[in-house]
Parts: C-alpha cells; sequence; structure tokens
C-alpha cells in the first residue's frame, strides 16, 4: 500500500501505477448497472406497437395455429382439428400456475416477484425434467388468450409483479401473442419474458418480435448425441443457436433500471448436467464467439435426478428392435439414465464456469456480495 502525505505527493504517474496495482485483469469488470447497460426508464416493446403491426401480428397467430410451424417439429396440424408433438390445440392453453414467484434470478424477480404462467405441456421430451409434473402430464386449467390476458393484469395489479414470465410457451406463441395484445388494450405496464428450453422455429420468434422485452433460453447440451438421447429431439443445437441468435438480435444484451431489475435484452441459462459440462463448455465457447462477450448468463447447479432418471430399467423385448447410436444408454445399467442419476459436483460446475471466463463471457448471475448487488 502506498500513503501520500499530501494530495501533492500523489503525481499523475503515482495514480496510473496505482490504478493498474488495484484494478483486475481483462474480464473482471464489476458494474453492471452502468451505460450502456443501464437505463433511466423503459417502456415495453409491445407499447411501441402500432396498431397496424398489431392487427398483422393477431393474423400471423391465427394463420400459424392452421399450419403449425412454430418449433423445430414442424407437425404442420391444423391445430383446430387436432393437435401434433405437444398435445395443445388451438382455442385454449393448459396452464398449471399463475402466481408471483421468487425462484428466478434476482433481477428476475426483484422484491415483489416475477408474474410467472407456468404453461402445461412441451415440445422436447426431456428425460430428466425438473418440472415433469407440469411439462409432461398436462395437469392444470384451460384459458382462451383473452382470459390469459386479464391474468398478466391481475398479476400486475394484485400481485404488483415486476414483468410477467411466460415460462415454457414455445408450443403456445400463436396464444401467447393474442393475450400480450389483448392485456395491453387492458393496460399492461409490465415487460414480458419468454422463458423457453431454447427449442424454438425462426418464425416463432420473428411472431414475438416487438411484444418480448426479455428472451430468457435455457442452452441445454451441445452435441446432437446427447440431446437425441436426453431431449428426443436430434436437432436440438441447430435450433438453439439459431434462435439464441435471432432473440439478441431483437433485444440485445440484458439492461436493468437503477433499482436492479432487468428489464430488456438476453439472459442464457445453462443447467449443468453430471458428466456433460464439457458440453457447457463449448456453449459458453459458441456464446462468445457468437452472440456477445456482454451476455448475461446463469450457469445453474440445481441439477437433480428427476423424471425418467434413475427408475428402474425396463427388461428387454425378446426380440432386438434397432436403435439409433445414442439413442439407448449402457446395457449393463439397473436403472434408466444411470449416468446422470446423480447430483453434479462443484468441480463440474466450476469447469464451466472457469470456460465461460477464459472465453470472454463476465456478466453472471453470482450470489450477492458484501455490498449487496447480485447482478
Amino acid at each position: 500500500m502506498f500513503i501520500a502525505k499530501s494530495p501533492r505527493c500523489i503525481t499523475s504517474l503515482t495514480i496510473n501505477s496505482l490504478f493498474r496495482r488495484v484494478t483486475p485483469l481483462v474480464n473482471r469488470r464489476h458494474l453492471h448497472l452502468a451505460p450502456p447497460f443501464l437505463l433511466d426508464d423503459y417502456i415495453p416493446r409491445y407499447h411501441l406497437l402500432s396498431s397496424i403491426d398489431a392487427s398483422k401480428k393477431r393474423s400471423a397467430a391465427y394463420a400459424h395455429l392452421r399450419n403449425c410451424n412454430l418449433c423445430p417439429r414442424l407437425c404442420g396440424v391444423n391445430r383446430y382439428e387436432k393437435t401434433g408433438t405437444c398435445l395443445i390445440g388451438a382455442e385454449t392453453v393448459k396452464v398449471n400456475v399463475i402466481a408471483p414467484h421468487f425462484g428466478e434470478e434476482p433481477c428476475i424477480q426483484g422484491h415483489n416477484g416475477s408474474g410467472a404462467v407456468f404453461f402445461s405441456g412441451c415440445n422436447l421430451r426431456c428425460v430428466f425434467c425438473q418440472n415433469h409434473d407440469i411439462a409432461h402430464q398436462r395437469n392444470g386449467f384451460d384459458l382462451t388468450p383473452e382470459e390469459l390476458g386479464e391474468w398478466y393484469i391481475k398479476l400486475q395489479t394484485v400481485g404488483n409483479v415486476h414483468n410477467i414470465n411466460l415460462i415454457t410457451p414455445e408450443h403456445v406463441v400463436p396464444q401467447v401473442v393474442l393475450s400480450i395484445l389483448h392485456a395491453r388494450e387492458l393496460g399492461l405496464k409490465v415487460p414480458i419474458i419468454y422463458n423457453t428450453s431454447a427449442f424454438d422455429s425462426l418464425a416463432s420468434i420473428e411472431l414475438l418480435d416487438g411484444l418480448v422485452d426479455i428472451y430468457l433460453p435455457d442452452f441445454k447440451v451441445w452435441n446432437s448425441s446427447t440431446s437425441r438421447r436426453l431431449l428426443k429431439a436430434d436437432d436440438y443445437r441447430a435450433a438453439a443457436v439459431e434462435s439464441i441468435q435471432a432473440m439478441h438480435e431483437q433485444v440485445g444484451d440484458l439492461c436493468f433500471t437503477p433499482d436492479g431489475i432487468a428489464k430488456r435484452g438476453l439472459l442464457v441459462r445453462h443447467l449443468v448436467m453430471p458428466g456433460y459440462e464439457s458440453e457447457g463448455v463449448e456453449i459458453m465457447k459458441w456464446m462468445a464467439e457468437n452472440v456477445s462477450r456482454d451476455v448475461f448468463v446463469n450457469i445453474m447447479e440445481q441439477y437433480h435426478p428427476d423424471a425418467h432418471v434413475g427408475k428402474p430399467k425396463r427388461p428387454r423385448r425378446s426380440v432386438p428392435v434397432p436403435v439409433e447410436p445414442g439413442g439407448e444408454g449402457n446395457p449393463d445399467e439397473t436403472v434408466r439414465y444411470e449416468e446422470i442419476n446423480r447430483h453434479v459436483t462443484k468441480e463440474e460446475v466450476s469447469a464451466v464456469r472457469q470456460a465461460a471466463e477464459k472465453a470472454g463471457l463476465w456478466r453472471f448471475c453470482d450470489p450477492p456480495r458484501h455490498d449487496g448487488f447480485s447482478i
């Protein structure tokens, strides 16, 4: 430590020397609440949409329901007559829970909570789904887009939430679009969050342009063999990289108002999987090189065996059935998906974090420091 007896003793050379000594190396910036990530005020994007553009959005939403191509499954079904992979029709959506939610990132939930809308159904079939009872069992109640929009208003006025958080909405994007436009007419004023598995089509992201303020994709795995086995989707990575880039082009990097609440931008999650930390490493490299080094990242460690993981393995059929590579696990397993039938280790999480920092990423969702900030 240098001690100066008089202000005159501190020359410009000394100041520069001190600055070099105490300033961390590259990628160690602490001010998230500073330009260009600070907003004086914020108007949700759906309020900037003209009446003509809003009318076009409505027409496009109805058209998509008649020939559904809103996720990479590309079922192409007329959802007024039958359902596709997601098992959800056109007239209503099935919702499991609507309530202020305090299980999100601090910059999303704030002090009042995030207005969570948990949709039932999903276009993926993740064997480890952490919300299996919601996503795969189709529990809940049916709402029309108009009724859904009215619930947004209740969350805003009664719950005083910071935002409307649409969780697993990939398969109901047309209804979501109609609900946002209806809620706008009723006086909705808070930002809209699109909380997705990243298994979206570009047509879906284009339909949401101008309506969503924060995109919150969960980039799950990197290798096709892994997504085939664990997500039941061969083309997951191709869809995820394409949709996340499109999301960033629409809303940019995550920005906050001075109260520390996120209002606009992209926040990418990655749930570290046991034994698959190398895929997390590749995801971090890709984001730094192809999206932005200023992308806000939440590297999550709360994975736990759920859904089909750890269940007793079913007896083999007497007649062998051909299976594509990566479609089945070790034949000696006593339980299903034994390789992920455990929690992640600190070393696995640390490997992904270190790779992210090495790639140039620096905006992480970390626990609060002594100064109270967690963004």
